[in-house]
């Protein structure tokens, strides 16, 4: 077991899915033809000035009341100076000494166990260009599309010690975005990635080690390792008798090592000063209240409702990360479905066809409207799970209500007593051995006379009425 414990804060850059870009009208799609989505605004062309964009203030109004913080009701824009060729104007507009939103928290669960994380801010702040690389060219190309994207940058306190804890917490903070539908999520676009810093000190002591920034992690499972690798890198440098310098390292995926780009600058080293070219921004009460009460229902919240409505574990945990079949499943809940069944459901046999059809949640055949009745159906005898399944996948294939499809393919339950008495007799008739097992104790013969039942029956015998007249028969 190490001695050291690892201190970990994130860095984490949440990309707005806002219509138009922070400082101008330019629209961004992920994907699109090499500067085609920039103008002179975000190519910073001289005698442009930008004009703010009021949905990056509310996306980020929304994420800083959704994680309790404090807001600042007036904030500023700052110029982070540094030159490289990402940034056309040699600097960044950022937010730097009054963020829009101080202090706050993120609550996540790690191993079942509540947590959670201090923010020490969350502000705003524009993207930087993409510098392409390939085989194809030499040297390093320019694509300015994402130069000017809004972006929320969600700064925590050192309060994570674990490459899973940081995943954890990532992934609750990635559902929270998704809830608040002020981001994509997309990590493969860029949509989140993460700075990591990391630092090593001898369990026990208060004073904290020197950190190192990682720069750029875009996986969650790359940060898991990028967390383990530097803090065992900084361990074997300290054992070793060297010192840890304040540094900038890049995270290589493909390799799973971090490798040194330069030593941590300082803030003075940017040389911040107030954006001349924006006014600040005064946010008063009316402003927040109303972003407050449109707030959705967020995830953690989601989940212990969840539970307590009797819904599995795993279906839970799915349906707080999977928003569009949350949202279905609510409506299912409206209409007075059993939370358990109906997540089951969801969960497993409609995604089943979802995924088959390759069809999303929004436009599936079987409306909650739909699966309300098939449900209804089933606990009510009328039809069996496996009709029921049938009946989703009719629906799926050629429309037509539940009612429709039951009258359709014959798979109205027979619960008649009479009825049923005399195809158990039969079936007991003609099963003399098995009858005989189970007098003698064999348990698995009372199964196989079930089956039979429904076999004789066309699997339109109500199970629990065979279950009942088959104890009868053999007991009485």
């Amino acid at each position: 077991m190490s001695k050291y414990e690892t201190v970990i804060g994130l860095e984490v850059h949440a990309e707005l899915s806002t219509k138009t870009k922070a400082f101008c009208g330019c629209e961004y799609k992920y994907g699109g033809e090499v500067n085609t989505q920039c103008c002179p605004g975000c190519t910073a062309m001289p005698g442009v000035l930008p004009v703010l964009n009021r949905s990056v203030i509310d996306y980020a109004l929304k994420m800083g009341l959704a994680c309790d913080c404090e807001i600042n009701k007036t904030s500023d824009f700052y110029r982070k100076n540094y030159f490289y060729p990402d940034l056309p104007g040699g600097y960044q507009v950022t937010q730097h000494t009054t963020p829009i939103c101080g202090s706050g928290a993120v609550e996540f669960f790690h191993k079942g166990e509540k947590r959670s994380v201090r923010l020490a801010r969350i502000h705003m702040e524009e993207d930087t260009a993409r510098l392409l690389h390939g085989d194809g060219f030499s040297g390093t190309l320019i694509d300015f599309n994402r130069c000017g994207v809004p972006l929320i940058e969600i700064v925590t306190e050192p309060d994570l010690r674990s490459g899973e804890e940081v995943k954890d917490f990532l992934e609750a903070l990635r559902m929270m975005l998704a809830t608040l539908d002020i981001c994509n999520c997309k990590m493969q676009e860029g949509a989140i990635r993460c700075d990591i810093n990391v630092s090593v000190r001898p369990f026990g002591q208060k004073e904290f080690g020197t950190r190192v920034e990682m720069k750029n992690v875009n996986t969650f499972s790359g940060a898991v390792l990028a967390v383990e690798f530097e803090a065992n890198r900084q361990i074997r440098l300290i054992e070793s008798g060297g010192t840890i310098r304040q540094e900038t390292r890049r995270w290589d995926e493909q390799k799973g090592e971090s490798i040194l780009m330069r030593s941590k600058e300082n803030a003075a080293d940017y040389r911040y000063f107030p954006e001349p070219n924006l006014t600040p921004i005064v946010v008063d009460d009316a402003w927040i209240a109303a972003i407050k009460s449109a707030l959705p229902e967020l995830p953690i919240p989601k989940l212990e409702r969840y539970r307590g409505l009797g819904v599995p574990e795993a279906e839970s945990q799915m349906l707080i990360e999977l928003v569009e079949k949350a949202r279905y499943f609510e409506e299912c809940l409206k209409l007075g479905a059993n939370p358990k069944s109906a997540a089951i459901w969801v969960m497993g046999h409609i995604t089943a066809l979802l995924n088959k059809q390759v069809t999303a949640i929004a436009d599936c055949p079987v409306t909650p409207q739909f699966l309300c009745e098939i449900l209804a159906m089933v606990e009510k005898g009328t039809i069996g799970l496996d009709a029921g399944k049938r009946v989703a996948e009719e629906i799926f294939t050629h429309g037509g209500t539940p009612e429709e499809n039951v009258q359709k393919l014959g798979l109205a339950q027979v619960s008649d007593e009479g009825e049923l008495a005399k195809l158990v007799s039969e079936v007991l008739a003609a099963n003399a051995k098995s009858v005989e097992d189970y007098k003698n104790g064999k348990q698995n013969a009372f199964a196989f006379l079930v089956g039979q039942c429904m076999k004789a029956s066309k699997g339109k015998a109500n199970p629990k009425v065979v279950n009942e007249l088959l104890r009868k028969g053999l007991d009485g």
